[in-house]
Protein backbone atom coordinates (compact mmCIF):
# COMPACT_ATOMS: atom_id res chain seq x y z
CA UNK A 1 0.00 0.00 0.00
CA UNK A 2 2.85 2.32 1.05
CA UNK A 3 4.06 2.24 -2.90
CA UNK A 4 0.26 2.93 -4.11
CA UNK A 5 0.67 6.01 -1.71
CA UNK A 6 3.91 7.14 -2.90
CA UNK A 7 1.73 7.00 -6.75
CA UNK A 8 -0.73 9.20 -5.16
CA UNK A 9 1.08 11.55 -3.76
CA UNK A 10 2.94 11.81 -6.83
CA UNK A 11 -0.30 12.60 -9.19
CA UNK A 12 -1.90 14.91 -6.42
CA UNK A 13 -4.49 12.59 -5.19
CA UNK A 14 -5.71 11.34 -8.82
CA UNK A 15 -4.08 8.49 -10.39
CA UNK A 16 -4.39 6.88 -14.00
CA UNK A 17 -4.43 3.46 -15.04
CA UNK A 18 -0.44 3.80 -16.44
CA UNK A 19 0.59 4.36 -13.20
CA UNK A 20 -0.11 1.44 -11.91
CA UNK A 21 1.55 -0.89 -14.15
CA UNK A 22 3.39 -2.70 -11.75
CA UNK A 23 0.18 -3.73 -9.92
CA UNK A 24 -1.90 -7.31 -11.46
CA UNK A 25 -4.45 -5.90 -13.83
CA UNK A 26 -7.73 -7.56 -12.37
CA UNK A 27 -10.53 -6.18 -14.67
CA UNK A 28 -10.95 -3.76 -17.59
CA UNK A 29 -14.17 -2.11 -18.34
CA UNK A 30 -15.99 0.99 -20.21
CA UNK A 31 -15.55 2.43 -16.64
CA UNK A 32 -12.45 1.52 -15.88
CA UNK A 33 -9.66 -0.69 -14.18
CA UNK A 34 -9.15 -2.71 -11.67
CA UNK A 35 -5.91 -3.47 -9.88
CA UNK A 36 -5.19 -5.66 -7.24
CA UNK A 37 -3.16 -3.76 -4.39
CA UNK A 38 -2.90 -6.10 -1.85
CA UNK A 39 -4.23 -9.93 -0.86
CA UNK A 40 -7.01 -8.31 0.59
CA UNK A 41 -7.62 -4.58 -1.52
CA UNK A 42 -8.02 -3.48 -4.99
CA UNK A 43 -8.72 -0.32 -6.77
CA UNK A 44 -10.76 0.91 -9.33
CA UNK A 45 -9.38 3.19 -11.85
CA UNK A 46 -12.76 5.45 -13.00
CA UNK A 47 -12.59 6.92 -16.64
CA UNK A 48 -15.65 9.10 -15.58
CA UNK A 49 -15.91 11.12 -12.03
CA UNK A 50 -19.53 11.33 -12.40
CA UNK A 51 -19.15 7.02 -12.73
CA UNK A 52 -17.11 6.96 -9.44
CA UNK A 53 -19.56 9.24 -8.09
CA UNK A 54 -22.34 6.34 -8.62
CA UNK A 55 -20.25 3.74 -7.58
CA UNK A 56 -19.16 5.32 -4.18
CA UNK A 57 -22.41 6.12 -3.20
CA UNK A 58 -23.48 2.68 -3.59
CA UNK A 59 -20.05 1.30 -2.29
CA UNK A 60 -21.11 3.99 1.28
CA UNK A 61 -24.72 2.94 1.85
CA UNK A 62 -24.07 -0.93 1.23
CA UNK A 63 -21.21 -0.62 4.11
CA UNK A 64 -23.53 -2.85 6.53
CA UNK A 65 -24.60 -5.39 3.95
CA UNK A 66 -22.42 -8.98 3.83
CA UNK A 67 -22.49 -9.06 0.00
CA UNK A 68 -21.03 -5.42 -0.86
CA UNK A 69 -17.07 -5.02 -0.83
CA UNK A 70 -15.53 -3.23 2.27
CA UNK A 71 -14.79 -0.15 1.18
CA UNK A 72 -11.39 1.56 2.45
CA UNK A 73 -11.05 4.83 1.09
CA UNK A 74 -11.62 7.07 -2.69
CA UNK A 75 -9.79 9.84 -4.45
CA UNK A 76 -10.84 12.25 -6.83
CA UNK A 77 -11.03 9.35 -9.86
CA UNK A 78 -10.66 5.99 -7.64
CA UNK A 79 -11.88 4.16 -4.93
CA UNK A 80 -10.31 1.54 -2.74
CA UNK A 81 -12.00 -1.79 -1.66
CA UNK A 82 -12.09 -4.93 -0.77
CA UNK A 83 -10.81 -7.45 -3.32
CA UNK A 84 -12.66 -10.61 -3.37
CA UNK A 85 -10.50 -13.92 -4.12
CA UNK A 86 -12.49 -15.95 -6.09
CA UNK A 87 -14.62 -16.92 -8.95
CA UNK A 88 -17.76 -15.35 -10.50
CA UNK A 89 -20.82 -17.00 -11.40
CA UNK A 90 -20.24 -17.33 -15.24
CA UNK A 91 -17.20 -19.06 -14.11
CA UNK A 92 -18.37 -21.06 -11.73
CA UNK A 93 -21.13 -22.35 -14.04
CA UNK A 94 -18.53 -23.22 -16.89
CA UNK A 95 -16.93 -25.01 -13.85
CA UNK A 96 -20.30 -26.86 -12.31
CA UNK A 97 -21.96 -27.45 -15.56
CA UNK A 98 -25.08 -27.30 -13.18
CA UNK A 99 -26.82 -24.47 -11.10
CA UNK A 100 -28.00 -26.37 -7.39
CA UNK A 101 -30.72 -25.01 -5.44
CA UNK A 102 -27.83 -23.89 -2.44
CA UNK A 103 -26.46 -21.30 -4.99
CA UNK A 104 -30.02 -20.35 -5.70
CA UNK A 105 -30.73 -19.67 -1.81
CA UNK A 106 -27.47 -17.35 -1.74
CA UNK A 107 -28.31 -15.28 -5.09
CA UNK A 108 -31.92 -14.92 -3.38
CA UNK A 109 -30.49 -14.05 -0.24
CA UNK A 110 -28.23 -11.53 -2.08
CA UNK A 111 -30.87 -9.98 -4.03
CA UNK A 112 -32.99 -9.52 -0.85
CA UNK A 113 -29.37 -8.16 0.94
CA UNK A 114 -29.68 -5.29 -2.09
CA UNK A 115 -33.19 -4.38 -1.57
CA UNK A 116 -32.55 -4.42 2.53
CA UNK A 117 -29.67 -1.84 2.07
CA UNK A 118 -32.31 0.45 0.21
CA UNK A 119 -30.71 0.02 -3.20
CA UNK A 120 -33.61 1.08 -5.97
CA UNK A 121 -32.16 -1.36 -8.72
CA UNK A 122 -32.33 -4.81 -6.72
CA UNK A 123 -30.26 -6.54 -9.65
CA UNK A 124 -27.20 -7.68 -11.13
CA UNK A 125 -25.19 -8.91 -14.11
CA UNK A 126 -24.18 -12.29 -13.46
CA UNK A 127 -20.81 -11.65 -14.19
CA UNK A 128 -20.90 -8.93 -11.33
CA UNK A 129 -21.89 -11.85 -8.60
CA UNK A 130 -18.40 -13.18 -7.12
CA UNK A 131 -18.15 -16.50 -4.81
CA UNK A 132 -15.09 -16.16 -2.07
CA UNK A 133 -13.30 -19.10 -0.91
CA UNK A 134 -15.90 -19.59 1.30
CA UNK A 135 -18.78 -19.77 -1.19
CA UNK A 136 -19.97 -16.63 0.24
CA UNK A 137 -21.43 -13.93 -2.63
CA UNK A 138 -19.88 -10.29 -3.08
CA UNK A 139 -21.70 -8.26 -5.65
CA UNK A 140 -19.27 -5.59 -7.52
CA UNK A 141 -20.20 -3.00 -10.19
CA UNK A 142 -22.70 -1.21 -8.32
CA UNK A 143 -22.95 2.34 -10.56
CA UNK A 144 -26.63 1.53 -11.13
CA UNK A 145 -28.34 0.51 -7.66
CA UNK A 146 -29.77 3.52 -7.88
CA UNK A 147 -31.88 5.69 -10.38
CA UNK A 148 -34.02 2.85 -12.09
CA UNK A 149 -36.55 1.31 -9.61
CA UNK A 150 -36.31 -2.34 -10.43
CA UNK A 151 -37.92 -5.11 -8.62
CA UNK A 152 -37.52 -8.16 -10.80
CA UNK A 153 -33.71 -8.76 -12.08
CA UNK A 154 -34.45 -8.70 -15.15
CA UNK A 155 -30.06 -8.42 -16.35
CA UNK A 156 -29.74 -11.36 -13.89
CA UNK A 157 -32.64 -13.38 -15.57
CA UNK A 158 -31.26 -12.42 -19.03
CA UNK A 159 -27.65 -13.36 -17.61
CA UNK A 160 -28.84 -16.99 -16.68
CA UNK A 161 -31.13 -17.18 -19.83
CA UNK A 162 -27.86 -16.35 -22.28
CA UNK A 163 -25.42 -18.88 -20.17
CA UNK A 164 -28.28 -21.56 -20.36
CA UNK A 165 -29.67 -22.04 -16.84
CA UNK A 166 -32.76 -19.71 -16.18
CA UNK A 167 -35.22 -22.44 -16.33
CA UNK A 168 -33.51 -24.36 -13.47
CA UNK A 169 -32.64 -21.35 -11.53
CA UNK A 170 -36.39 -20.50 -11.90
CA UNK A 171 -37.32 -24.41 -11.01
CA UNK A 172 -35.51 -23.37 -7.26
CA UNK A 173 -37.25 -20.21 -6.99
CA UNK A 174 -40.43 -22.04 -7.46
CA UNK A 175 -39.77 -24.44 -4.92
CA UNK A 176 -38.26 -21.77 -2.44
CA UNK A 177 -40.22 -19.19 -2.77
CA UNK A 178 -43.29 -19.85 -4.97
CA UNK A 179 -45.01 -16.32 -4.91
CA UNK A 180 -41.46 -14.61 -6.08
CA UNK A 181 -41.23 -17.10 -9.03
CA UNK A 182 -45.02 -16.34 -10.25
CA UNK A 183 -44.00 -12.20 -9.73
CA UNK A 184 -40.82 -12.81 -12.07
CA UNK A 185 -42.63 -15.12 -14.69
CA UNK A 186 -45.23 -12.61 -14.82
CA UNK A 187 -42.91 -9.73 -15.68
CA UNK A 188 -41.07 -11.89 -18.44
CA UNK A 189 -43.88 -11.98 -20.42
Amino acid sequence: MEAFKKIIAGNKGSIKSKNLISYKLIGRGSDGSVFQLTDDRCVKVFENEQTKALELNALQVGQPSPVIPRLYEDGPNYIVMEYVEGISLPQYLKKEKQLPESIVVKILAMLAELNKVGFDRCDTEVRHILFNEDMDIRVIDLKRAFGSVRSTPTKLLKGLKKKGYLEEFLKHVNNLNPALYKEWKGSMK
